[in-house]
C-alpha cells in the first residue's frame, strides 16, 4: 500500500506577492500513538534517491477542447524507502473541475486551495527544493502531491488527466505542454498529438521541436498522430485550421523591445485543392569517376524516387554528365508509367567514368524552355569541382542565371570535393535550396526528402503583406511556393508603417492584416487573416532565433558570392553574439576558472579544430569571441579556406537557412552556458553573467535568491521568470539597469524601488 504524504495542491499562481514571507519548513515524519510497547514508528520519507524515470504524454484535440493524460514513472534508486514530491505545470486554460488523478490505479483526490494559501506553498516549494526552475510558472497553474512510501528498487506510476481548451493564434490551434520541474528531471518527455484526419485540420507542426506524423486508423476512427521523442523543455505545437477552398494563416510574433519586433507567419494550403499545378522536372547526375561505388548506387535510388514521385501531369527529364553530356530523351518526356520505367532501367545502366563537365549539364539542363503555366524544377547533383570545361565558379554561375528563367534550382552538393560556393550560389539566385551531403550520409534520403516536398504545387510566386505595419528582412528571401500537405512558413522583422525605417512600434500592439498572393492552376490566389503585432512581447522568444539563424544563413551566402563587407559582416556578428548563433565570425568557447582574457586570435585558433571537423558543437562554449573566422590549424595566416572548411561552412549555413525549429538550430548546451529566450549566459566565477554588455552608466540592484524582492521583481518584469531560473547567482543586464541575484543583496523592495526598476529596465 502506498499513502499521498500531502494533498494535492491545484491553483493558478497569482500575480501578487504580499505577505510572502522567508520560510524554511522541514516535512515532519508522520507519528503514532502508542498504546502498548514496541511502537514502531513510520520511515521518514527520504528524497535522494527517488528519481523520475520516464514521462509520456498525450494530447488528443476534440472540438477545440484539448485533453491531456500525463503518465510519469518514479523509480526509487536509493537504499532507503523514498518519497517523491509530484510538481506538474498546468498550461494556460485547464479546466480544473475535469482533473484526475491516479497513482497505481488508484484515484486520489486534491483540494483546490484559496489564492493566499496557494501563493505561500508556491514560494515555499521554491525556497525548500531550491529549484529556481519553478519561477518560469507564475501565472500558470500547478499540481502538486507528494507520494510516499516508494521501496528501494520500487517504482510508483502516476497518472494525471485534465482538459484544457485550445487557444487560437490566427488559423491554427496552439498545444502547449510545460516542462516537467522540481524533483527528477533528467528524463525526456514523449509526447503524442492526436488530431482528427479530416479536411478540417492540417499537419501539425512545431517551432521548437522536431515532430514525426503518421495515421492512426485504431478504434474505429482515422486520426492523425504527431510524435515528438524525447523532448527536453516545453512544446509548442501548432495545428491549422483550415475549410475546403481557404488557407490557413497564424502568426506568432515575439518584440523584446519598442523598436524591434520578429514574426512568425505559418500558411498551411486549403483542405481541398480543385488542381495542382503541373511540373516539368529535370534531375542532373553526374557520374564522373568519383561517383564509383556508393555515391553512384545512392544516386541511382534517388533517381528512381524521384521518377516513381512524378504525376501522369508531369513531365520530366533526366540528364547524366562527366566529360560529356548525355540526356534519357530529347525534350521533355510525359511522365506516364510505361516511360517512367524506361527511363528508370536508363539510369541503372550509368556507369561512372571521367571528368566532371558542370558547364555543360547546366547547359543543357537550362536550355529547354517549359510553359508558361507549369512549375520548372531543376534538381542537379554532383560530387566534385568542375574539371571540363568552365571552371570558373563566377562564370558558370552567370551563365546559369541567364538561362535559368523561371525555374526553381536545387542543389545536392557529395562530399567535401565540391565547389559548395558555386552550388550554393546557383541554388539560391534559382529561388532553390543548397544541399550538402557528407560522405557517411545517405544520398538518397536527402534528394528523396525534397523530391517529395516538391509535389503538388498549390501556389506559386507567393507574396506575403502585412497592413498596419512593415515587413522587412524576410526570409526565406526569393520567391516562395506552396505545395499540398505541407506548411511554408515566413519569417521576418516588423515595425510601424508609418515614420520610416527605424521608427519602432511604441505605442501599443498593431492590429493589422497578413495578405498573401500567389498564382495557381486555376489563377491567381489570396489569402488573408488578421494579426496582432504588439509592441512588446517577451513570449515565443524562439521567434526571433529563428528569424536570426535563417537570416545568418542567408548572409553568409552573400558574404561568399560578394565577398566580405563591413555591413555584412557587422550584422553576422551582431546577430551571433545576440542570440547565440555559432556562425563564421563568431565562436563560443570554454572559458576556464581563472582563464585570463586572451586575444581573439589566440582563443580562435583553440576553436577552429573543432570547426573543421564539422563539430560546431564541441567549439560552442561560454565566451563569445568575435572576428574573422581564423585559417584551419596549420594553415598559413591569411591562407585560403580548405575544400572541406568551405563545404562545412555551406553545409551550416544550408541548414540554418532552411531551419523551422529550434530543433533544427539546437547545439549541445554544456555546463559553461546557456540561452534563455534572446539571451545568452556564460558561467563566470558560479555566477550565470549576461553576455549583452552592461548599458554604459548602468546602476546595480542586488537582491537575494528566493527573498520577497526576488518574487516581486520577477512579478513585475515577466522577462526575468526564466532568467532567475538559471540558478541562485545571475547577472542580467537592462536598458539602464543591471539585476544581480547574490547572497550579498536586499531583502525587500519598496514601490519607488520597483517603480525605478522597472522604468529602467
Amino acid at each position: 500500500m502506498f499513502r499521498v504524504f500531502r494533498s494535492i495542491a491545484l491553483f493558478p499562481l497569482l500575480a501578487t506577492v504580499a505577505g510572502a514571507q522567508e520560510i524554511d519548513r522541514v516535512i515532519p515524519c508522520e507519528t503514532r500513538t502508542c498504546i502498548q510497547a514496541p511502537c514502531p514508528q513510520p520511515p521518514c520519507p527520504v528524497r535522494g534517491g527517488v528519481e523520475r524515470s520516464a514521462r509520456e504524454v498525450t494530447v488528443t484535440l476534440e472540438g477545440r477542447v484539448l485533453r491531456y493524460e500525463v503518465t510519469e514513472r518514479w523509480t526509487n534508486r536509493g537504499r532507503a524507502i523514498g518519497e517523491a514530491d509530484y510538481v506538474l505545470p498546468l498550461p494556460r486554460g485547464a479546466a480544473f473541475e475535469d482533473l484526475a488523478l491516479e497513482i497505481d490505479g488508484e484515484m486520489v483526490t486534491g483540494e483546490a486551495l484559496a489564492a493566499g494559501e496557494a501563493r505561500r506553498i508556491y514560494e515555499e516549494i521554491v525556497r525548500r527544493q531550491r529549484d529556481p526552475a519553478l519561477v518560469e510558472w507564475m501565472g500558470l497553474g500547478v499540481l502538486r502531491t507528494r507520494i510516499f512510501p516508494i521501496q528501494p528498487g520500487e517504482t510508483r506510476t502516476v497518472t494525471v488527466r485534465f482538459r484544457a481548451v485550445a487557444e487560437r493564434e490566427g488559423d491554427a490551434l496552439r498545444v502547449d505542454v510545460p516542462a516537467p520541474r522540481g524533483q527528477g528531471t533528467a528524463s525526456g518527455t514523449a509526447l503524442m498529438l492526436r488530431t482528427p484526419a479530416g479536411d478540417g485540420y492540417g499537419e501539425a507542426w512545431s517551432p521548437t521541436h522536431r515532430v514525426e506524423t503518421r495515421l492512426d486508423r485504431r478504434g474505429g476512427g482515422e486520426r492523425r498522430v504527431a510524435l515528438v521523442e524525447d523532448a527536453s523543455g516545453t512544446v509548442t505545437l501548432l495545428v491549422p485550421v483550415r475549410d475546403a477552398s481557404r488557407a490557413a494563416i497564424s502568426v506568432l510574433t515575439h518584440a523584446p523591445s519598442d523598436d524591434e519586433g520578429y514574426a512568425l507567419i505559418t500558411l498551411a494550403p486549403p483542405a481541398v485543392t480543385r488542381r495542382a499545378t503541373a511540373r516539368d522536372v529535370t534531375f542532373v547526375m553526374d557520374v564522373s569517376g568519383s561517383m564509383a561505388g556508393t555515391k553512384l548506387e545512392q544516386a541511382k535510388a534517388a533517381g528512381r524516387q524521384l521518377l516513381n514521385s512524378l504525376s501522369a501531369q508531369d513531365r520530366f527529364r533526366v540528364i547524366a554528365f562527366s566529360n560529356d553530356v548525355e540526356e534519357f530523351a530529347e525534350g521533355w518526356t510525359n511522365a506516364n508509367g510505361a516511360a517512367r520505367a524506361r527511363a528508370t532501367a536508363w539510369i541503372e545502366d550509368l556507369r561512372a567514368t571521367g571528368g566532371t563537365n558542370i558547364a555543360g549539364a547546366l547547359e543543357r539542363a537550362l536550355e529547354v524552355a517549359s510553359g508558361a503555366e507549369r512549375l520548372a524544377l531543376v534538381l542537379f547533383m554532383t560530387d566534385g569541382a568542375p574539371t571540363v570545361g568552365e571552371r570558373r565558379s563566377e562564370r558558370l554561375a552567370a551563365r546559369a542565371s541567364e538561362l535559368r528563367g523561371a525555374r526553381r534550382v536545387f542543389t545536392f552538393g557529395l562530399g567535401a570535393d565540391v565547389n559548395a560556393s558555386l552550388l550554393e550560389q546557383v541554388a539560391l539566385d534559382g529561388a532553390g535550396t543548397a544541399h550538402f551531403v557528407r560522405p557517411e550520409e545517405d544520398v538518397e534520403r536527402v534528394v528523396g526528402v525534397v523530391a517529395q516536398r516538391l509535389t503538388r504545387p498549390v501556389a506559386t510566386n507567393l507574396k506575403v503583406r502585412a497592413s498596419g505595419v512593415q515587413l522587412h528582412a524576410v526570409q526565406p528571401a526569393g520567391q516562395l511556393d506552396l505545395f499540398a500537405g505541407q506548411e511554408l512558413t515566413v519569417l521576418a522583422r516588423y515595425r510601424r508603417s508609418h515614420g520610416g525605417f527605424g521608427s519602432g512600434l511604441g505605442g501599443g500592439a498593431v492590429t493589422g492584416r497578413i495578405t498573401i498572393t500567389g498564382e495557381s492552376a486555376d489563377g491567381p490566389v489570396t489569402w488573408t487573416s488578421n494579426a496582432a503585432f504588439p509592441a512588446r512581447r517577451s513570449a515565443d522568444a524562439f521567434v526571433g532565433r529563428l528569424w536570426a539563424t535563417q537570416r545568418v544563413g542567408w548572409l553568409s551566402a552573400e558574404r561568399r558570392k560578394h565577398g566580405a563587407s563591413q555591413e555584412v559582416d557587422q550584422e553576422i556578428r551582431m546577430l551571433g553574439e545576440r542570440w547565440g548563433i555559432p556562425t563564421e565570425l563568431t565562436s563560443y568557447l570554454v572559458r576556464e576558472p581563472g582563464m585570463a582574457r586572451q586575444n581573439v586570435q589566440d582563443v580562435g585558433r583553440r576553436a577552429q579544430p573543432a570547426r573543421d571537423r564539422g563539430d560546431v558543437g564541441s567549439a560552442l562554449n561560454s565566451t563569445v569571441v568575435t572576428g574573422v573566422a581564423p585559417a584551419p590549424a596549420g594553415a598559413a595566416s591569411g591562407a585560403p579556406a580548405t575544400a572541406s572548411s568551405d563545404f562545412e561552412r555551406a553545409k551550416a549555413a544550408a541548414e540554418m537557412r532552411s531551419a523551422r525549429s529550434l530543433a533544427d538550430v539546437a547545439r549541445r548546451e554544456e555546463d559553461g552556458s546557456r540561452r534563455v529566450g534572446s539571451r545568452s549566459f556564460v558561467r563566470r566565477d558560479s555566477s550565470w553573467v549576461d553576455l549583452r554588455p552592461a548599458a554604459a552608466g548602468a546602476r546595480t540592484v542586488t537582491v537575494i535568491a528566493y527573498s520577497p524582492a526576488y518574487f516581486a521583481l520577477i512579478e513585475r518584469i515577466a522577462d526575468l521568470r526564466e532568467v532567475f531560473a538559471l540558478g541562485e547567482r545571475v547577472e542580467v543586464h537592462g536598458r539602464a539597469v543591471t539585476l544581480r541575484v547574490a547572497a550579498d543583496g536586499v531583502k525587500t523592495l519598496d514601490a519607488a524601488a520597483l517603480a525605478a526598476i522597472t522604468r529602467d529596465w
